[in-house]
């Protein structure tokens, strides 16, 4: 059989030459430095002069990474899977997906590295009709944590895999079983049996700064023991993946194959788990995205004890503090994040949290938006005991409560789109309203907007027609002249905007409205 050709390269296929890299940092070692000096004055006089700076900028830039890459090289493995497409329709969808000649740039950050098909070529790609019970092969790359076998990979390289093998890098093959997953951060742990001296690796316990040096090894495109560097180029990444994305952003080039691959820094030590790139052309682009050690040293150590994850649950839905909504909140910074809407018997609920409160710090340390909450409260356990700092009707206090677990896989739910949509109601917003009650199947609670100009404020804020106005200002409304009297009170107050709370269809959520 001919090796496999990755299938979602593009038809016309092109060879792409290495390009000739500039060393940056250097001390003109490689030219002739001449030293003019005055009269009567010594020359090595003027040589000491430039030495000190020399000798700090040699000492910053590493002459290079073999030392590194041989200590920790061993330690990283590849990893290769079989998946029975015919039993799994993700790997199906999957195919189709990297089959479309047409997919986004986001579509491009890879949650698939490098999944192969049988009989060499790309299937959809030879003219064949796809054949039934076939077996996608995927590889991707991982990284033994310690001497008896276990291995960090991602989730999405062994994601309802059917058998599982790794290649050590001196090419020996073993086979490994799933200990568990974890998609929400997509990280995995396997676990090799029958030695205990494997070589292995340790997470490392600072945060990287940007501008550190980086080394990336792994498998791309099935190549085996690869070695690349760069810098850390960004942290704090949210690609939109899950709530609790805090990606560190690299530029040593990772391509298909390299998914669960360790990123080191200078002392061999882990600082993060390759897993997606962003590239409109299906290679590396110089931008790549890891999951902090941080992270996948608490998701790793729960999948090694229990073989899933618990992550302690707020039971709130969530959105961001936007400067309009806090200036209606009488908020100085626009930070934080709002709570939509508390879910029935949830830890939240049962402390007080209301509709309209914002939620400003967990045990001292500032939220800065909802995502940031998120990924806080995901990093806890359940039963965990809690403060949080609440901004409740214009008052800040502290509410305690004890942390549930996340119901069927439930999570906090947080809203990022950053823009704040539908709203109603302040004069002359162009809107026409009726009393809930008065309107089948509104319930009993609110106004409802019958009527939308399309040249009005509120139609630019993204209201429709059916929407319920719940509350004005903070206070509940019931009819229009309710909601009437709350926009004079906040304009009288001088408010810039208030804040609605609407509901539409099942999900409710707040908007500031600019008060004209």
């Amino acid at each position: 059989m001919n090796d496999p050709v990755n299938f979602d390269i593009p038809k016309s296929r092109t060879i792409l030459r290495p390009r000739r890299l500039a060393l940056l940092g250097t001390v003109a070692a490689l030219g002739v430095a001449v030293l003019v000096s005055a009269p009567g004055s010594s020359p090595f006089h003027a040589a000491s002069l430039i030495a000190p700076a020399q000798a700090a900028e040699t000492a910053a830039t590493p002459s290079g990474f073999a030392d590194l890459v041989s200590k920790v090289k061993p330690a990283v493995i590849s990893v290769r899977v079989k998946i029975d497409q015919d039993n799994d329709k993700n790997a199906m969808l999957q195919q189709d997906r990297m089959q479309s000649d047409e997919d986004s740039p986001f579509d491009q950050f890879s949650r698939q590295f490098g999944f192969r098909l049988p009989n060499g070529m790309p299937n959809g790609m030879n003219g064949m009709p796809r054949q039934r019970h076939q077996m996608v092969t995927g590889e991707g790359s991982g990284f033994f944590i310690s001497a008896d076998g276990y291995a960090v990979t991602n989730n999405h390289v062994v994601d309802h895999a059917e058998s599982v093998q790794v290649t050590t890098d001196d090419g020996t093959i073993y086979t490994a079983k799933v200990v568990g997953t974890d998609p929400k951060t997509d990280l995995a742990l396997i676990k090799v049996e029958g030695k205990k001296d494997f070589p292995f690796v340790k997470f490392s316990d600072q945060k990287p700064r940007i501008g550190d040096w980086v080394v990336a090894v792994g498998n791309p495109f099935g190549l085996g023991g690869t070695v690349t560097a760069g810098i850390v180029s960004a942290s704090g990444r949210d690609i939109g993946n899950g709530p609790y994305d805090d990606f560190i952003q690299i530029d040593a080039p990772i391509n298909k194959g390299n998914s669960g691959g360790p990123a080191f820094d200078m002392n061999g030590n882990v600082i993060g788990v390759n897993t997606a790139i962003f590239s409109p052309s299906g290679g590396s682009v110089g931008i790549g995205f890891d999951i902090p050690a941080a992270t996948a040293k608490l998701v790793v150590a729960q999948l090694k004890d229990k073989g899933a994850v618990t992550r302690g649950w707020l039971g709130v839905q969530v959105q961001p503090v936007t400067s309009d909504i806090a200036d209606s909140l009488g908020l100085k910074e626009a930070r934080g994040a709002i709570v939509d809407n508390p879910q029935d018997g949830s830890p939240a609920a049962k402390a007080g949290i209301e509709a309209g409160d914002v939620i400003t710090a967990v045990n001292g340390t500032a939220v800065k938006d909802s995502r940031d909450l998120a990924r806080t409260i995901g990093t806890m356990a359940p039963g965990s005991s809690v403060k949080l700092d609440v901004w409740h009707k214009g008052e800040s206090k502290t509410v305690p409560l004890a942390l549930g677990e996340v119901p069927n896989e439930r999570q906090a739910k947080a809203t990022t789109d950053g823009k704040v949509q539908p709203d109603a109601g302040t004069p002359r917003l162009g809107l026409s309203l009726a009393p809930a009650g008065e309107v089948k199947g509104a319930g009993q609670k609110g106004v409802v907007v019958t009527e939308v100009d399309p040249q009005g404020p509120a139609a630019q804020r993204g209201i429709q027609t059916g929407d319920v106005i719940l509350n004005v200002g903070g206070k509940a409304v019931a009819n229009v002249g309710d909601v009437r009297s709350e926009l004079m009170q906040a304009k009288s107050s001088g408010k810039r905007s208030v804040l609605l709370q609407v509901k539409s269809a099942d999900a409710t959520r707040f908007v500031a409205v600019p008060l004209a």
